[in-house]
Order: structure tokens, then sequence, then C-alpha cells
């Protein structure tokens, strides 16, 4: 309309269009540049650059992290992993080396070495251990060490029977199995039936040693004469297990019984036999030693100084489980030992939804959990607003890897059916890989905001000065081809400058980015601003008052505006030298001289300085969003209440007694105060609106 009421100015100061006077070609040619510029502006307006600084700051973290031993399966997991807020860890492989070996035994019914062993104990041992085992001894034909096949557990037990003379062929052939229950993680513990060479059928039980000694009634003592399991004995034997598990090891009990081979299943009830687990005989309980890895509680240590709550899953001994804790600092004292921080899979599991919501958050240690008890506590600790990464190797770890927000899966003693469930899998079953990934998740959501942070800046920069020139005198400083060319700046260059940044160190020393935090922070927004409005400023100010500024009164006004309007593009990128000196047709500048080129570096290094100042400026905690809403927005009132909306709020009201206080309201948790999700505020402060957090 500017243009059509002769509102407009070309470039000798005249008006763009006179009624009668201007011929139609020109009219098309200036409508044209009018509408070029409005689609350059819609153009630099939309951050189009985002998705490609997105893509390409995870793509480059992605392959980064596979030097920090880590497979990502899922892009997005980069960015997810850098908002976790606890890490839900298995303690075997993961915490520890699983390096497993035996190092002491209850047998005999006292603490034993394998030479003081009686023969009947240790043939039977070498029965139920060559028998009920899914792991395998190979012996190289040309001598050598044996290797050992198996999880790191049989392979420790298999090797503790070849320490009570065990030759796992010879054994494996001396009898024949009937029928095998495998080890099942609900029950703890796996058996099987055999039927040896004189015909009698023997079950064997093997698993979590309080559960086994549970099931026992009697035990083998010293002169390998079968006795009865009295209380004290059994409380020896507890003793004895506590004792073990306190110094970090796994315990592990056997136990076989006699059954009448003519009660044994035939045909097709045989697969449908339910092994008899009661009356166990006490063969032994011994100690498997899994140091922990090095280094794992320097990881701890860092996760928690992140904000990020390390807690360990496993399905051993809950003393054990404790024991370990305390040595990688996911416990720091015997004190911290107690529940809820310290508690067993089936306490849990036997409570209900909200009850498990209430102590989900103070869980530090489960023991002796299975799967199950894994997926309900990251269901309840997702409930509680938590973003939850969880670490699983077996199969029935994959309900809680599909569950965690971060699926992490273990590559060397992984299934590949928890791998396929995975976000990423952890390629050295380390720990400390676990945290290497937490950085670089942290270093993707930073660069994110700094590319965000970067474009809107120019954005709103560009935006003003153009509209504003345009809307008073219907030219604009920046065409249509700088303008594209700051664009392109944006989102090529500064998206690869930005987007591969590596990971610092202060990354890991600040809290987790939450579920409902904004993407642009006050901080942002701050920054933001002050750059924006100096840019602007500035810009405006060459604009509007550029020609006298610079001296340039005495030049031919067509030159003299596009010198301004060079200084103004140069100014506001620096990094066009080639186009202003040699492509200027093309871009519509012209050459500078040597103080116009100063004076384009000095308003460019002003927000250096200008930059570091701006960090000394406070800002809220709370996000401004937060802040509109509760300033903004009084929605309501109701006899003795207003109502305001707003997620974190210090109200100010009175005590029974009177005095001033200051009450702490938030609506994240299960005792907050809700009306509608609005907070209601005593009558007295009526009118008040309440201080933010």
């Amino acid at each position: 309309m500017g243009y059509f009421t002769g509102h407009t100015e070309d470039e000798r100061g005249g008006p763009q269009f006179v009624k009668g006077k201007t011929k139609i070609g020109h009219v098309v040619d200036d409508v044209i540049k009018v509408i070029t510029v409005a689609v350059t502006i819609v153009v630099v307006a939309v951050p189009e650059g985002l998705p490609l600084a997105v893509t390409l700051t995870l793509a480059y973290s992605m392959r980064k992290m596979m030097a920090d031993k880590a497979l990502v399966r899922r892009l997005s997991a980069c960015e997810t992993m850098g908002s976790a807020t606890t890490i839900c860890s298995d303690k075997t492989g993961t915490l520890t080396l699983n390096q497993m070996t035996v190092v002491e035994s209850y047998a005999g019914g006292k603490k034993t070495d394998t030479q003081q062993l009686p023969a009947t104990i240790t043939s039977l041992c070498v029965e139920g251990i060559a028998q009920n085992t899914t792991g395998s001894i190979y012996v190289p034909e040309g001598g050598g060490d044996l290797e050992f096949s198996g999880s790191p557990t049989e392979k420790a037990i298999l090797g503790w029977g070849i320490k009570l003379g065990m030759n796992f062929e010879t054994a494996r052939s001396q009898s024949s199995i009937l029928h095998a229950f495998p080890f099942n993680s609900e029950k703890k513990r796996g058996g099987v039936a055999v039927k040896t060479a004189d015909g009698e059928v023997h079950v064997h039980w093997k698993g979590a040693s309080e559960i086994v000694l549970a099931s026992c009634r009697s035990f083998i003592d010293e002169d390998g004469n079968v006795a009865p399991m009295t209380e004290d004995k059994a409380q020896y034997f507890k003793n004895g297990i506590e004792e073990m598990a306190g110094r970090t090891l796994r315990c592990v009990a056997l136990a076989f019984r006699h059954y009448e081979a003519e009660k044994v299943p035939t045909g097709e009830e045989l697969s449908k036999w339910v092994l008899p687990e009661d009356d166990l005989i006490l063969l032994a309980i011994v100690g498997i030693k899994d140091p922990c890895r090095p280094g794992v509680k320097d990881s701890v240590q860092l996760c928690q100084n992140a904000g990020v709550k390390v807690r360990m899953v496993t399905g051993d001994n809950v003393q054990t489980a404790r024991a370990i804790a305390l040595e990688c600092g996911i416990l720091t004292s015997d004190a911290d030992a107690s529940e809820p921080t310290l508690i067993e899979g089936k306490s849990f599991r036997a409570l209900t939804d909200a009850e498990r919501d209430k102590i989900s958050d103070k869980i530090s240690v489960m023991g002796r959990s299975s799967p199950n008890d894994k997926l309900l506590l990251v269901q309840s600790l997702r409930r509680r607003g938590h973003v939850v990464a969880v670490t699983g190797d077996g199969t029935n770890d994959a309900p809680a890897l599909h569950e965690a927000d971060i699926g992490l899966a273990m590559g060397i003693a992984g299934t590949e059916v928890a791998k396929e469930s995975s976000d990423i899998i952890i390629l050295d079953d380390n720990f400390a890989s676990v945290v290497k990934v937490v950085r670089w998740g942290r270093s993707v959501y930073a660069n994110i905001q700094k590319f965000i942070q970067f474009q809107l800046t120019v954005n709103v920069a560009a935006l003003v000065i153009n509209v504003v020139a345009a809307i008073s005198s219907g030219g604009v400083p920046l065409t249509a081809v700088q303008l594209l060319w700051v664009n392109l700046i944006m989102d090529t260059l500064g998206a690869l400058a930005l987007a591969t940044e590596p990971p610092t160190d202060h990354l890991m020393g600040r809290p987790p980015v939450g579920r409902k935090e904004p993407l642009i922070t006050n901080i942002m927004w701050r920054n933001l601003l002050i750059q924006a409005i100096y840019q602007v400023s500035v810009l405006l100010v060459l604009n509007f008052r550029g020609i006298s500024i610079l001296g340039l009164e005495h030049e031919v006004p067509t030159h003299a505006t596009r010198v301004k309007n060079t200084i103004i593009f140069n100014a506001f990128v620096i990094c066009q030298v080639i186009i202003v000196e040699f492509l200027g047709k093309f871009a519509s500048t012209t050459k500078l001289n040597w103080q116009q080129w100063l004076i384009c570096v000095g308003i460019g290094v002003i927000s250096w300085p200008l930059a570091l100042v701006g960090k000394f400026i406070p800002v809220s905690k709370t996000p401004l969003s937060n802040k509109l809403k509760c300033w903004g927005k009084k929605k309501s009132s109701g006899e003795g209440y207003t109502v305001y909306e707003s997620s974190n709020v210090m109200v100010r009201t009175k005590s029974l007694f009177g005095q001033d206080v200051l009450v702490n309201v938030s609506m994240e948790k299960p005792t907050d105060i809700k009306l509608s999700g609005y907070i209601r505020i005593p009558s007295k402060t009526q009118g008040d609106m309440p201080t933010l957090n």
C-alpha cells in the first residue's frame, strides 16, 4: 500500500510510484522486488536450519560415541541420555569385572577348603556340578589350560569342581539326565534329575543360598553322614552366608535329594514333571568373588555430582548388594543400608503402585530382584517424573529396557533380545562407558541450545531491521540475496561449528534437564535479548543516520546509500570479504575503504565484551513461561481463596500464630495441594500475587 500511495522512495530520494507517470514495467519490477523481500524475510524468520543442526550434532555424537564403546541404535537416545536423572544399573559385569572365582565354601557342616571334604560330599558335588550346568569344559588336545564356557557364575562353579578333582566328561558319563529345570530368575534356582549307574535317582538343585537353604531339612556332616538341619545349624549357615555376603561374595548353595525311581514319570508326563524341591540335603555353600571394576567408584561419584542418581538392581543377596554398593560409592555408609534405601525385590513387589511411588525415589539398592521388579521400579520412577536409564543383559530384561526412557544393553553379556529392545549398546559392559554416554548426551543438548540462541539472535536482528526500514521508508538495507546469504551462513557454517563441539568437563557439574524444562532457558533469553538489542540498535542507527555518521553527505546519493547498506550487511555478519570486495554486483554491495572496514570490525568486536558483561546479570531460575502464567493469569476467586496458575511457587500467608510465613507449593508431588491444576491461596493473601521460587 505504501508503494502505490507514493510513500516509498527510490534511490534518488523521490517517490517510487507516481500515478500516471510510472511505467508498468517499472511497477512490475518494483512489486516483484517487494514480494521477493517479503518471501525472503519469511525464509529467514523460519528456523529451517534447526533440523539440520539437530541431525548433525546427533550424527556427529553417535560416531564419536563409538570410540567410547557405545553403539547408538536410536539417534534421539543421544540427547535423551543427557537428561537422565537416574540410572538403574546391574551389578554383575557392569559395576564388577564379571570375573568370578570361588574363594570360600561351607561343607560338612563347617567352613572348609576343597582338600578337607568327605568323599561322599565330593562325589555328590561333582555329580551335581557336572550335570546341573549350562556350561562346559574343553580340554585342548595338545594340553594346556582348560577352557570354560557358560555364564561367569557357571564357570566359577565348574572351576571349583575341577579343584574337587572332577573330570567333566567322565562325571557326565556316569549318570544320565532325566529331566531339567533351567535356572529361573523368579525362583533364583535351577535343578536337574539324574539317574546314576546303579539305578538311583538324584535331584540336584543349585541357586541363591538362602532360598536353597530354606528348603533343606538335613545336611551331610564332616563324617559323610546325613544329619538333621537343626535351628542352630541353620542359623550357623545363615550367619556364614551373611558373613560372606558382607565381603561382597556371591553365595550359591548346592543341595540334592533322593527320589524313588518308580515315581519318575515316563513318556509325555516326564516333560511336565515338576522336580521336587523340598526335603533337600545341603551339600555345600560357596562364596564367589567378583571384584569391582577399577574406577567404578569415581564414575559413580561423577554421576552423583552431575545430579544423576545411580541405583543398583541385582539378583544377588541383599547383603552382597549392600557390600558392593558401599564399595562402589552408591551407599556412603552402613547407616544408609536400611529400608527403603536398601530393599529386597519381593518386598518392593508386594507393595501397591501408590506405595511404590512413595519410596521409589529413596531406593538406592534392590537385592534379590527379578526382571519384573526392575520393570516395576522403572515404571514407578517414570511416574515420579524421572528420566530413567536402565542397563540390562538378559532376555527377561527386555520389558524394563523397552519401558525406560533409555535402554542400555550390554554388548558382551547381553542377549540378542536385550540388544533389540535397547536404545544404546554398551560394547564393553563397563559402567564408565555409561557415564560417557551421559556426558555426550549433555553435549548434544548444549550444542542444540547454542545453535538456537545463535539463530534466534540473527533472526530477530535481521527481521527487525528490515521490517522497520520497509515500514518507514519502503526500502530495505538487506536485499534478498544478502538475507539468503546470511541464512546460508546460519544454517550451514553455524550448524557445522556449533553442532560438532565436543563435550567438556563442566557439563557434568550441573544438574540434568528435567522433562518439563523449557528448551530456551532464562539465561538464553538474557543473552539473546542483549545481543539482539545491541545489533538492532546499531543497525537501525546506521540505517537512518548512517550517511551523516559515515560522512557521506557529499557523495552521490545512490553511492552513499549503497555504502551505508554495505556496512550494515558487513557489520551484520563479518565473513563476507570476498562478496563485499569482489561480488558487489551480485550482492548489491560496494567496496569499502579501510576506515569503513574498521567500523564494521569494531561493531562486531563490541559484542564480545557485551556478552561477558551480560553474564553478570542475574536471572531467575523459574522459567519465563511460568512467570508469565503466574503474573498474568489470575484465574478465579472463590470464598476464602484466590486461584493462580503455576507449577512451583512460594506463597506468603499467615501461620496459626499470626506470623508471616513462606510456604513452598509444588504441584509435581503426590502430596501437593491441587485445585484443577491451580494453587489455592488463603483469602488473607487475596490480591497479592505469589512470589516465585
